[in-house]
């Protein structure tokens, strides 16, 4: 087992809390995402290591943004 945390940066809201959840979960060997909302940490469980740009992307796809 993996577990990487991430910043994201732009969430207001539960909807998009879910939005990321819902994204970052759908990466191949994702078996936890939890986001906090209000210090934007978002920590991955994957089975392997992620790619960055895979989580990166998946942030963007719900409309934010991955600090750093």
């Amino acid at each position: 087992m993996s577990t990487a945390t991430y910043t994201v940066s732009g969430m207001t809201c539960e909807h998009c809390v879910a939005s990321v959840t819902e994204e970052i979960s759908e990466i191949d060997g994702v078996s936890a995402v939890d986001v906090q909302l209000s210090s934007g940490a978002v920590t991955v469980t994957s089975a392997e290591p992620l790619d960055p740009t895979a989580v990166r992307s998946a942030v963007e796809e719900a409309g934010y943004k991955l600090a750093g």
